[in-house]
């Protein structure tokens, strides 16, 4: 594929097609940061045992908040520069790029600023066992030096998506993934004249894999030309400014707070979901593994769509707006439907896989899917539909469709019905938050006033 080919003009062509090519690469870099993070666990497990992965675990959960706040910003981003995409405005499309360049770049080395000196702080407060404190103390403060670059890597495939180029991440991500499986062993055992590092050599190996790709993907930028690449004059805008950087704050952020409200309601759920003892935690682990692939369809369409909607709303064509919209929600029931049929069918092999055999848990991770397995059709669903009405910068309602559905509805259920129906009333929550957000989604797409919002203020 030509350079040019890669970066795609989604304001024309047949929609449901140029939209699930599109879709595609997307999807690869979900299942290939899925791996990369169970073969660092591998690594981590094997060679330095139960601790280490535990304080790996640990350190994760607060990387997963912060790249939640950042997917926000980047997401709001991809839609700033879709739009001017659509406008054929590549001036415009520069400067919104280096106003987030230098937004993100500030934000990284605050960061790393911050999480080394509060670390110590952050583990405490996770409660993170003290077996493993010394090793996650450890990953966390080299992990976070590498804020920086990540953030800045993030920034530059949402932008490339946002160009219309869904190619050049895939193989970027894929060069990530190969060097941090590649120098994981290296930096943990020491292999060669590379001294033996421990947990540390593993967070190091992530932070240079990251780096690399990271120059890498700059080359591509410029060896491509590609309309996100700023040279000579442009390199001015590196500096940032209000007009730009404003709405990427206003608009990011409800966005940022949606991952983490979710991520937080999953918590608490698993706390009532805890009470029925380990086979029910560990059926529900199991099949949060296997579920983690039915939902990567949603994911990368509503990434897709996000971009695709931008660019059409930037061009005013509204018509193909809505077929992109119904475009992407079939798309995603169908490829949904079809992951979660085949984990049906095979659902005792694949609960298998993960216990031992003749666990009870094997048979409740059966029932548990059974369930609320078909809830993530309907959260499909509501995320292409949220996708479209975000990409004109109407990013509060949704905000709070997520709220109502996954805090007060699905607290309320489960929380009202546990001690009548125990566990089952933990299911029928998530299955009434489901339902209501997409009934709500949809409601807000066919007559809520988001039409009339703007991305860029004044």
């Amino acid at each position: 594929m030509s350079d040019r080919a890669r970066q795609r003009d989604l304001t024309q062509g047949p929609v449901a097609k140029t939209l699930f090519l599109f879709a595609l690469p997307s999807l690869g870099v979900n299942i290939l940061q899925s791996m990369n993070g169970s073969v660092n666990a591998v690594f981590v497990g094997q060679f330095l045992g139960e601790k280490a992965l535990a304080a790996t675990a640990n350190a994760n959960m607060t990387l997963f908040l912060l790249y939640s706040t950042m997917f926000g910003f980047a997401m709001a981003t991809t839609i700033l520069i879709g739009q001017a995409m659509g406008r054929r405005d590549i001036a415009d499309v520069r400067r919104t790029l280096g106003a987030a360049i230098g937004l993100f770049g500030l934000m990284g080395v605050v960061c790393a600023a911050l999480g080394w000196a509060f670390a110590p702080n952050i583990l405490q407060w996770l409660a993170t066992p003290e077996a493993a404190f010394p090793f996650a103390l450890t990953y966390l403060r080299v992990i976070f030096l590498g804020m920086p670059f990540a953030f800045l890597g993030v920034l530059l495939t949402s932008a490339m998506r946002g160009v219309g180029d869904a190619v050049t991440p895939l193989w970027n991500t894929l060069l990530n993934v190969v060097l941090d499986a590649g120098l994981n062993p290296v930096f943990i055992l020491g292999l060669g004249p590379i001294p033996a590092m421990g947990i540390a050599g593993s967070a190091f190996a992530s932070v240079l894999a990251t780096f690399l790709s990271l120059l890498v993907l700059i080359w591509q930028i410029y060896r491509q030309d590609s309309a996100i690449r700023l040279k000579g004059p442009e390199l001015r805008w590196l500096r940032p400014d209000i007009k730009h950087v404003g709405p990427i704050l206003a608009k990011g952020m409800p966005m940022g707070l949606s991952m983490i409200v979710m991520s937080l309601s999953a918590l608490v759920m698993i706390g009532l979901i805890n009470r029925e003892g380990v086979d029910m935690a560990a059926a529900y682990g199991v099949m949060n593994q296997l579920w983690s692939y039915a939902q990567m369809p949603a994911i990368a369409v509503g990434s897709a769509v996000s971009a695709m909607a931008a660019q059409n709303i930037g061009a005013g064509n509204w018509l193909r707006l809505n077929r992109v919209a119904w475009a992407g929600i079939g798309i995603n029931v169908i490829m949904t439907v079809s992951l979660l049929g085949l984990i049906t069918l095979a659902i005792y092999p694949l609960a298998g896989l993960f216990l031992p055999a003749g666990s009870p848990a094997i048979a409740l991770a059966a029932h548990i899917n059974f369930m609320i397995g078909w809830t993530f059709v309907l959260i499909g669903i509501s995320m292409v539909v949220s996708s479209v009405v975000r990409a004109n910068g109407a990013v509060i309602v949704p905000f709070l469709i997520l709220v109502l559905s996954v805090v007060v509805m699905r607290f309320g259920v489960g929380f009202w019905l546990y001690p009548q129906w125990g566990a089952d009333a933990i299911w029928a929550a998530f299955g009434v938050s489901a339902l209501t957000s997409a009934l709500l989604s949809i409601a807000y797409y066919l007559h809520g006033g988001w039409r009339k919002s703007r991305m860029v203020a004044g």
